[in-house]
């Protein structure tokens, strides 16, 4: 590697500008082309842990085929291309099995464009192609960063864009080579990270937002720096004019920060040196050599910054290990020292830093290349449990190294099964249903209408919690059945939601059925009648009309219907039924939610 980066700079500088972005279209787009190949071809989900997780991808997805619109017609603090990423790949693979594997497919190709460019038009290709095909892998790759090959999940997916989005922002610091230079390319692939990351996962977008900022005072990038912010600006003013849920996206982030917001503790900071100790000892003697080579405030500014956000981002991650700013950042180093005119002695800096950047790259690359290889095997085998509901039956669940999380899983699966079971004996094809729990998984599942105005997933001290949390009023105000888990997948989350939503449940919904593992709720006859009016009438202008409207406005008319339509059948149900009753008195403090977390205290 070191003999052919010697000989690079003075080949790749006169080569024609086409020719050199040919050579690199043609080494990484074949290689992301296998990777989605191996994704999405088999058009099945193999996974070992946190299936929750997958559940509140799918159910985004069937929420935005059945006509809802993320942050307007369901809460998330996650951005809107979590959920269209698998819808995409739901409406091209025709099942929920392919929904995540061939949105990821998708992805791999647009970031390997992005690759291709940036990379093309900076580094010498003994260094650029082995970072391209770091990046990509971390793309495709079903697991999560930093844990054991084998551990196969789709979770938190959001990660690994935006570890791999910010890994190519860090190489656009490099000036582009003199065969090279095209202003409006570098700030549309600019502007494609941050916007791709604005409306996936926020905090990597601020950070690369923050890097833009950073590169702008440097007078050989504020050209292309200066349009990719015209670009970003231009662009969400855009989108809001077709969406018109930033506002509600914003609220929805300010929710999630009220519940786990605040700065790390130095504990959690302690716990990421150590769990990531190698990685920064290696960063740091190349960082050394870097400086010490070529002392620079502004390089020891990047360098700084490579740490500082890799280290917060984890902290805030569910991720113990991994620092994934470190890799391209070394690759930046070891690219400017070639670019520098250097000593004989000081080349010899080189191959050491060579080395530690295969350090840093090489044992991830082998990790995500295992996972890909292994969830392939799989899925062309047909291997694994099933999920026992129908629309997930080309989900598998396979046991590897995490025995016990694959034991729990299966127990959670069976409970899967018994509720919908009990959801057919309902009869509640047209019901709409929600969970209390970490995530809803009947809708998707057994192909149900979704509800408005709740959230796709709840994590008590993340996005709920017991002074913050959405209104009951607006979270059921479409559901006709709540399942309340025995075994749920998240226990504290369970409870939580039970203790804060008791009061309205016992005023609105009658038990109807209790299980081993669930306990049903149905809502008062009257109540449901007056819904099934509403979504009758209104449904349908939901879906065309009001989401046309601005937000206030469309809750304003769904609130004004559902009191009407409640008041029109409480006077014409007669006396005889339930619905025309006088509502039960409000429960006193010390048996507030009694009946509902009843079960408590079997755990």
């Amino acid at each position: 590697m070191t003999q052919a980066v010697r000989s690079m700079p003075e080949q790749e500088g006169a080569s024609p500008r086409a020719g050199r972005q040919t050579v690199w279209w043609t080494a990484i787009v074949p290689f992301a082309l296998v990777l989605s190949a191996l994704l999405a071809l088999p058009s099945q989900t193999i996974t070992s842990k946190y299936v929750n997780d997958l559940f509140v991808f799918l159910d985004g997805a069937h929420r935005i085929w059945s006509g809802q619109v993320p942050n307007v017609d369901f809460h998330t603090s996650l951005g809107a291309l979590t959920f269209y990423i698998p819808a995409v790949g739901y409406g091209l693979s025709g099942s929920m099995g392919g929904a995540m594997p061939v949105g990821m497919a998708i992805v791999t190709l647009l970031f390997a464009a992005v690759a291709a460019a940036i990379l093309g038009s900076r580094m010498h290709k003994a260094l650029g192609l082995p970072l391209a095909a770091f990046l990509l892998l971390l793309v495709a790759a079903p697991a999560n960063p930093g844990e054991r090959i084998g551990d196969l999940t789709f979770a938190m997916f959001y990660n690994r864009l935006g570890w791999s989005s910010l890994g190519l922002l860090l190489v656009m610091y490099l000036p582009r080579l003199t065969s090279a230079g095209s202003k409006a390319v570098d700030a549309a692939c600019a502007s494609f990270l941050v916007l791709f990351m604005l409306y996936t996962k926020i905090t990597y977008s601020v950070v690369e937002l923050a890097f833009l900022v950073f590169l702008a005072t440097d007078r050989r990038q504020i050209g292309w720096t200066a349009l990719a912010f015209g670009m970003i600006a231009i662009s969400v003013i855009a989108i809001e004019l077709f969406w018109r849920g930033s506002l509600n996206y914003l609220a929805d982030l300010r929710l999630a920060g009220e519940n786990s917001g605040g700065l790390p503790a130095l504990g959690a900071l302690g716990y990421v040196f150590l769990n990531n100790f190698a990685d920064l000892t290696v960063y740091a003697i190349a960082a050394g050599i870097f400086l010490v080579l070529a002392p620079s405030y502004r390089r020891l500014f990047f360098i700084g910054f490579c740490v500082l956000t890799g280290v917060l981002l984890i902290e805030q991650n569910f991720q113990r290990a991994g620092i994934l700013t470190l890799g391209p950042s070394a690759a930046v180093i070891t690219q400017s020292l070639l670019n520098g005119e250097l000593s004989r002695l000081h080349r010899k800096a080189r191959l050491v830093l060579s080395l530690l950047l295969a350090f840093l790259l090489v044992p991830a690359a082998i990790s995500n290349a295992s996972a890909v290889a292994i969830h392939a095997r799989y899925a062309i085998a047909g291997q694994g449990e099933p999920m026992p509901l129908p629309e997930f039956s080309r989900i598998r669940l396979v046991e590897t190294w995490s025995i016990g999380q694959y034991d729990y899983f299966v127990q959670y699966n069976r409970t899967l099964a018994e509720a919908s079971d009990v959801l057919s004996q309902l009869g509640a094809r047209q019901a709409t249903v929600a969970v209390l729990d970490f995530v809803n998984p009947f809708s998707a599942g057994l192909a149900l209408t979704p509800p408005i105005g709740d959230s796709v997933w709840y994590h008590w001290g993340r996005t709920l919690g017991p002074e913050y949390h959405p209104p009951a009023e607006e979270m059921f105000a479409h559901v006709d059945l709540i399942l309340d888990p025995k075994w749920p997948i998240e226990i504290w989350t369970a409870n939580g939601m039970r203790d804060i939503f008791a009061h309205y449940i016992a005023r609105h919904y009658d038990k109807v059925r209790e299980t081993t593992n669930w306990r049903i709720y149905r809502r008062n006859t009257g109540q449901r009648m007056a819904l099934r009016a509403q979504q009758r009438s209104g449904r349908r202008m939901t879906g065309r009309i009001l989401l046309l409207l601005p937000v206030q406005e469309r809750r304003i008319w769904l609130d004004t219907s559902s009191m009407l339509m409640t008041a029109f059948y409480s006077d014409t149900v007669g006396p005889e039924h339930p619905a025309s009753t006088a509502p039960a008195a409000r429960p006193k403090d010390g048996a507030q939610s009694a009946s509902l977390r009843s079960h408590t205290n079997d755990w």
